[in-house]
């Protein structure tokens, strides 16, 4: 039974305009918004899009589009990242004022060559403690760009997923002190999402196990700042049949491709539910009775994967289901 089944649940989906959204997005998605309905709650849209620099014109339009297709409906106004920096600058001065956060002159390289050991490929590199005040960093010059840091504490800090169970992170050995405001000003992820999560009341955040390791930083910065964090739940990530991880340079399996090729909503809604859960032994079930049965305690653990050859056969099913009236009104757009 899905423990958050009877509270009232505010989930929310927050992707950023950097690009077409991909299946995987798009699961990740529905799963958020399935929770939320199954237990009467509400979901919220927000467009994480402070990295002006990575934003890309017309993505935000084609998120909306495609969240409408798929039937994933949000609840009150789209939450727009950059209309709201005065919210993220009050939590800053807040730290700052608190102590809590530092300024950091340090580049990547600087913070490479600290380290005694080489940090193995593809991982964080940990910040080595250079310009904490205590260490005695040489003293700021007036103009002199830094990014400011936020004091980790020396202990570990244990929190449980609603998927992956049990996990416990110490900040102090991974990542160390973390970057809450980068060098040209713009609020650092961790502290924009920790601020509109509170400050939206959000209560459930549903996201990719991508993601799984920003929780723990998360978690200090809603205890820093005098909020209640919420539950977490990381789903894993969905790859191609050849076992790579999806993401926005695969171009195919954008869900533009996918609608531009024909493909019925309904039968996609139907074959995302079916990646990493199961309706017993059925396979092709509506949305309102996708809601009743969801249960997030049977999603699986493992990697989803994607299936071709799956979603052209329950797409074959939604056509020949459809009422011959039905079935031409969808075809004639697609002939131009």
């Amino acid at each position: 039974m899905n423990p958050v089944a009877a509270e009232t649940v505010v989930g929310r989906y927050a992707p950023s305009p950097t690009g077409p959204l991909h299946l995987g997005n798009i699961r990740t998605a529905l799963l958020c918004w399935l929770q939320a309905r199954l237990a009467g709650g509400r979901v919220l849209l927000r467009l994480d899009d402070l990295d002006r620099p990575r934003n890309q014109p017309g993505s935000t339009e084609q998120i909306l589009g495609d969240l409408t297709w798929l039937g994933l409906h949000w609840d009150g106004d789209v939450i727009v990242q950059t209309t709201r920096e005065q919210h993220y600058q009050a939590a800053f001065s807040l730290l700052k004022k608190a102590g809590a956060i530092f300024p950091c002159r340090c580049s990547r390289r600087d913070i490479a060559s600290a380290l005694s050991t080489p940090n193995p490929p593809g991982t964080e590199t940990p910040y080595p403690g250079t310009c904490r005040p205590e260490n005695n960093p040489a003293p700021i010059e007036p103009g002199e760009p830094v990014a400011w840091r936020y004091r980790v504490s020396d202990t570990k800090l244990a929190w449980r997923d609603g998927i992956l169970g049990r996990q416990c992170d110490h900040l102090a050995r991974h990542p160390g002190d973390f970057i809450v405001r980068r060098k040209d000003g713009i609020i650092a992820y961790q502290l924009a999402s920790v601020v509109d999560d509170a400050l939206t009341g959000v209560t459930d955040v549903l996201r990719g196990a991508d993601l799984v390791d920003s929780t723990a930083r998360q978690i200090a910065l809603f205890r820093s700042l005098g909020y209640s964090a919420p539950r977490f739940w990381h789903v894993p990530l969905m790859t191609d049949d050849s076992g790579e991880k999806l993401s926005k340079r695969h171009g195919d399996t954008s869900v533009k491709a996918f609608m531009e090729a024909g493909y019925l909503p309904e039968a996609m809604f139907n074959f995302m539910c079916l990646l990493g859960w199961s309706m017993g032994d059925r396979e092709v079930f509506s949305k309102q009775e996708a809601i009743a049965a969801f249960d997030l305690d049977q999603v699986s653990r493992n990697t989803a994967i994607f299936d071709t050859t799956k979603l052209e056969w329950l797409n074959g099913e939604y056509i020949r289901a459809m009422p011959t009236a039905d079935f031409i009104g969808r075809v004639r757009p697609l002939l131009g």
